[in-house]
């Protein structure tokens, strides 16, 4: 059952108008079992003082692309009903010109364009309307069998409303069959959600949850847990085995879907989810279309559902399944965008949104991280629906024709049209070593900055989380995140790149930047501090670029790594014989992988650094004393003896550093591999020759 969020208190505390508006909406959207993210709108008509002093009545009501939960009142857009009212006289109003007469009803330009069903809320009279998609008014209206179990919930208290497109006929029709039915509280819309109204924000709200509640009672009544979507034809795999198939197949996924433009990955094994894809029934039901219109933009009208059987088939069959599914997929769209295109149709990504996975759960793609979790979670409300509605009768969707024409509609794909534009980085996965550290944290930074999704990999856990939890800050949920990662051990990298994979899907760039340093005579040089430059800066580079190698190739979209030397990878540094080698060992190795990655699109190359200071955990430990001592001065005089010894007299600084790996890693490079670039102001001993 849904709970009434409403606080009277906090009701009471706020200013009367829109923010009472904001108040109700937010609660709305919070619960998303009664309205779908970025689906559904509210409104309320007030009297304002229009720029001239009149009273006038104005309707405030959601404005396109905002989502209930998250808006506030600069997401609304007022409309003077004086010039809205006459409308509903005519027989007919196209989209465009509809919208195109709304945008001279807004009381401000500046106000973002109202949603495409303004006319709804402005055509009923009432002061408080609300529009959403609960789970159970959904079931309701998609079952077979819907109007008549309507009218043994609510008698003669409802409105039914034949499916059709929202706009001006949709909007109408609710107009005037509440006005044919004096006894009517609520609408419900075929395959599609729940209308009511009240004369205080309250009031409205109210009535949303007691007619979900209605519904839902009716319907709980009615549900045999185990016979839902006709048992359980599969058991899930343990957690553990679903993480580790998940790790095997979540890049093969990635490649798949990838070929057009990039995507990133999620995964889910709620236990709706489970229940769903281990069922019987879950084959054939999750190929009769979307739930509801809302979700078609961002769910397509079918998921891909992978036949294969968890108890009895491994992993590399599941791999076979997944990549020859895909395919399936990516034709059957092109032949069903054939099918229906309407003339200036442009077809759009035909990879799935949705792929479950019996025994597995449910994995979601998305050119981003939060759009990828925006198909899940519109997922987990289509099998709640289903739910529903197979235990009322049978579950029933819209036509083919239909549904293309929903998810090609114009003004659904405007909504999609404000996103902001794509970054250099947009839909790649950098994964940065060292990642808490000075040139670390300043290179993830400027990755998430051009659009990119960062690993922090640092053996400092707590400094990469505090990195990550400031960059989640600044861009938003799920840009960042930070694994524990020991560089010398097979083991923490494997699960380092096995945690990237669950997390986003795979990885497009490595920047192998862990460092370490230290300094003393040849003579003096123990086989521990060797082994330990060795380990650390030979091994843990070879080990990173290995596993990020081999799931590069198993994504098939290529691949960035950047390697971060030092000056002394091309100069023999005094008292540095162990650093000085493993440096060399560095830029040497990227070369070797370089040559072999080029048939896979996979490009390696070095940033050659000097004397980067600030922010620095190895100048912060006894290298700064160590060299200060091989140069005969005091270690607060490094940085000035190293900016005078460039030639352009500067000093170096990590996002100068940053700077060069995003350019190694960008569109603008992406000629070169197996190149070595100097950032270190023009020492001339360390000349490339």
């Amino acid at each position: 059952m849904v709970q009434s969020l409403w606080n009277k208190e906090q009701a009471t505390s706020i200013a009367q108008g829109v923010e009472e508006l904001v108040y109700r909406s937010n609660l709305i959207g919070s619960d998303r079992s009664v309205c779908n993210w970025g689906g559904g709108n509210t409104s309320m008509k007030i009297i304002e003082k229009d720029f001239r002093g009149r009273d006038v009545e104005v309707m405030y009501v959601k404005g396109s692309g905002s989502d209930l939960a998250t808006m506030k009142a600069h997401n609304f857009t007022g409309l003077k009903m004086e010039d809205i009212r006459p409308l509903i006289e005519r027989e007919e109003m196209p989209d465009e010109e509809m919208v195109a007469y709304l945008a001279h009803c807004m009381i401000d330009s500046k106000h973002p364009r109202a949603s495409i069903e303004t006319l709804l809320h402005a055509f009923l009279p009432f002061k408080h309307v609300d529009h959403t998609h609960p789970d159970a008014i959904i079931g309701l209206c998609c079952a077979d069998n819907g109007r008549q179990i309507a009218e043994e919930i609510y008698g003669d208290r409802f409105v039914w409303v034949p499916y059709v497109r929202p706009g001006f006929t949709l909007s109408k029709m609710i107009a005037e069959g509440v006005k044919n039915n004096p006894n009517a509280e609520l609408v419900l819309m075929e395959k599609h959600g729940l209308v009511v109204w009240g004369e205080t924000a309250e009031e409205s709200y109210e009535k949303t949850i007691s007619v979900i509640n209605e519904a839902e009672q009716y319907i709980q009544s009615k549900l045999v847990e185990e016979n839902v979507f006709g048992g359980q034809k599969h058991e899930a795999l343990s957690k553990s085995d679903r993480q580790n198939a998940l790790a095997q197949v979540m890049p093969v996924i990635r490649g798949a879907v990838s070929e057009e433009k990039k995507m990133l990955l999620t995964y889910d094994d709620a236990e709706d989810v489970l229940q769903f894809v281990n069922s019987h029934n879950a084959p054939e039901l999750s190929q009769v279309g979307a739930a509801c219109p809302d979700h078609l933009v961002h769910t397509k009208m079918t998921p891909l559902f992978i036949d294969w059987n968890p108890q009895e088939q491994d992993v590399a069959s599941l791999v076979e399944k997944v990549k020859a599914g895909i395919e399936g997929f990516k034709e059957e769209y092109k032949a069903y965008f054939e099918r229906n295109k309407n003339e200036g149709d442009q077809i759009s990504e035909t990879a799935p949104r949705v792929i479950l996975i019996p025994g597995i759960g449910m994995v979601n793609t998305g050119k981003n991280i939060a759009m990828a979790n925006v198909s899940g979670a519109l997922y987990h409300r289509a099998i709640a629906v289903m739910k529903r509605s197979t235990t009322l009768g049978n579950f029933v969707s819209l036509n083919e024709n239909e549904s293309f024409n929903v998810e090609y509609w114009p003004l659904e794909l405007y909504k999609l049209s404000l996103a902001p534009a794509e970054a250099e980085f947009s839909r790649q996965v950098a994964f940065v070593t060292g990642g808490a550290g000075g040139i670390g944290s300043e290179t993830c930074r400027q990755f998430v900055a051009e659009g990119a999704h960062v690993v922090i990999a640092d053996l400092n856990l707590d400094g990469a989380e505090k990195v990550a939890a400031e960059i989640n800050e600044q861009y938003g949920e799920y840009r960042a995140f930070a694994v524990k990662m020991d560089v010398t051990s097979e083991e923490a990298v494997q699960e380092a790149f096995k945690q990237t994979a669950l997390t986003y899907g795979g990885v497009d760039i490595i920047v192998n930047n862990a460092g370490l340093a230290t300094s003393s005579p040849f003579d003096e040089t123990s086989l521990k501090e060797w082994n330990l430059n060795m380990n650390v800066l030979g091994t843990g580079y070879f080990l990173v670029a290995r596993e990020a190698f081999k799931q590069m190739k198993t994504q098939g979209t290529g691949g960035n790594m950047v390697f971060i030397g030092s000056k002394n990878s091309i100069y023999a540094g005094k008292n540095a014989a162990a650093y000085s080698s493993v440096k060399a060992m560095e830029t040497h190795l990227a070369r070797c992988i370089a040559a072999e990655g080029g048939e896979f699109g996979i490009r390696v190359n070095s940033v050659l650094p000097d004397a980067v200071l600030q922010g620095s955990a190895i100048w912060g430990s006894s290298w700064r004393e160590e060299r200060a001592a091989a140069y005969g001065i005091h270690p607060d005089q490094l940085e000035e003896h190293y900016r005078k010894r460039t030639t352009l007299l500067v000093n170096i600084y990590p996002k100068d550093i940053a700077q060069s790996i995003l350019f190694f890693a960008s569109s603008k490079s992406d000629r070169t591999t197996g190149c070595m670039l100097t950032v270190d102001g023009g020492v001339p001993a360390a000349f490339t020759r």
